[in-house]
């Protein structure tokens, strides 16, 4: 079992994280949180991991802090949710968030991120209310800016990455970038909105 991986940053997407250790490249799925958290495009990096094995593939997932792979490895025990809906979850709400909404049985918050329903959330809340401890999650830092045109491309490729169609994922980020009143939204805002947005 892979623990953590510490190396060069090859290619760094809200979804991905392409790690070169003593030349050996490693593909690692990971969350917009974590994304956020690490903020070099480049340069050496130390990330936390699970290894997901399934009976056609081996996936690593990656984190930030040790408090997401704990919230990580809860949401993956509960029914009827796997590791790419684990992480679209995290995705939608950083680890604090995500902790308080279980604690407080928030089924509008956890309903609101795209793909959990009603019944999914509720089982989220009754399988890991008493589950959820404090949780060490330092606010994620802000990304640097982009033009609007790179980060859209960036943003549909990675809602591409968790399930949406091409067409879904434009027609939400159409959505999003009318909510910006002339502003520029990062990538990272621009994927959590559209999360949010898909599941009204």
């Amino acid at each position: 079992m892979i623990s953590h991986l510490k190396g060069t940053i090859v290619r760094k997407s809200p979804t991905e994280l392409v790690i070169d250790v003593n030349g050996v490249g490693y593909s690692v799925n990971i969350s917009l949180s974590t994304f956020e958290t690490i903020s070099p495009a480049t340069g050496e990096v130390r990330i936390l991991t699970y290894m997901h094995v399934h009976e056609d593939a081996i996936q690593l997932y990656g984190f930030a802090t040790e408090a997401e792979r704990e919230l990580f490895r809860l949401l993956i025990s509960v029914s009827g949710i796997g590791p790419k809906m684990a992480q679209g979850i995290l995705s939608g709400l950083n680890p604090a968030e995500l902790r308080d909404a279980i604690a407080a049985g928030n089924i509008p918050t956890l309903t609101s991120i795209s793909g959990v329903g009603k019944k999914t959330a509720e089982r989220i809340v009754l399988e890991l209310r008493n589950r959820v401890g404090k949780v060490d999650a330092a606010e994620p830092a802000a990304a640097p800016t982009s033009s609007q045109l790179k980060a859209r491309s960036e943003a549909v490729i990675a809602l591409m990455s968790l399930g949406y169609t091409r067409a879904t994922a434009e027609k939400t980020l159409q959505q999003v970038a009318r909510e910006s009143d002339h502003g520029e939204f990062t990538v990272e805002e621009m994927i959590k909105r559209a999360l949010h947005h898909t599941a009204k």
